[in-house]
């Protein structure tokens, strides 16, 4: 794959709109990681929901790219979608995004054709059901079946980079009605953990979710993963969701905060970082 950078409206219209083009093949020649990766980067949190007003730029009510034709939406309320994710990165670090921001591949943000910038998305990699959320700054990607494209560090939290393109579904957030804070640990001493709080007990029972999956296999092989770290009640759980059929692997349910904690810091200490807790 490779990125070009793309005049997505007529120069004469004034609008400037800057965005990432994407090609399915010569990637490593076009684009591709950066020679030095930040230590820091599995940490890097995600975007945060807020209310904003739209971008100056990029938000044109139509544009046209290699002759086809795009419209943009007015709104991202209510918006999902299932696709391809690909993602772009050192040819563009540093350059305009349509947006009019400076384009950074390490944080969290992507390039999207018709939701309005900027926009929350949170992005399930259905392969793996590893989450995150990030902000839509920029326009692309322009190949069929190709609906987003990541940031590095985006590609980098769901495991996209090796692959290059990964089945995702979107799903746009907002401050009122986005889901609790996930879980997400660094391999790292100084690590955050759940807060043991007042002592009260939860009303719901407690799990760590540690991935979601497409494939029943691949679910399997996590719980045996974690049945082989000691952890003795590993359920699997099916969801059918607007996105198609997830299986989840969960720990629990934990009996109260302390159990949590002490069920985080053994995953902590396996190097596990990608789950979060969720309640029942």
């Amino acid at each position: 794959m490779r990125r070009h950078a793309l005049l997505l409206v007529a120069l004469a219209a004034g609008l400037g709109l800057l965005g990432c083009g994407s090609s399915p093949d010569r990637k490593a020649v076009a684009d591709g990681a950066p020679a030095s990766v930040p230590r820091d980067l599995a940490s890097i949190p995600d975007a945060v929901p807020r209310d904003e007003p739209p971008s100056r730029y990029g938000n044109p009510p139509e544009y046209e790219v290699f002759g086809q034709r795009y419209r943009t939406l007015a709104s991202s309320e209510g918006f999902e979608q299932r696709g391809l994710a690909s993602w772009y990165g050192t040819k563009f670090h540093g350059r305009r995004t349509s947006s009019g921001e400076p384009y950074d591949m390490f944080a969290m943000t992507a390039a999207h054709r018709e939701l309005p910038l900027p926009s929350f998305v949170e992005v399930t990699n259905l392969d793996n059901g590893r989450q995150v959320i990030v902000r839509v700054n920029d326009r692309g990607p322009f190949v069929a079946g190709r609906v987003i494209d990541l940031s590095y560090a985006a590609a980098y939290r769901l495991g996209v980079l090796e692959r290059g393109v990964a089945p995702v579904h979107l799903r746009a957030v907002g401050p009122r009605d986005r889901e609790p804070e996930p879980l997400h640990l660094a391999a790292r001493s100084d690590a955050p953990y759940p807060s043991a709080g007042n002592g009260a007990e939860s009303e719901d029972d407690q799990f760590i979710q540690v991935g979601a999956f497409a494939s029943h296999m691949a679910a399997e092989r996590v719980q045996s993963d974690l049945r082989d770290l000691g952890f003795d009640a590993v359920r699997i759980t099916t969801l059918e969701a607007a996105n198609g059929i997830l299986h989840r692997v969960r720990i629990g349910p934990l009996a109260d905060a302390l159990a949590v904690q002490e069920a985080t810091e053994r995953l902590h200490q396996a190097a596990l970082t990608d789950y979060r807790v969720v309640a029942e």
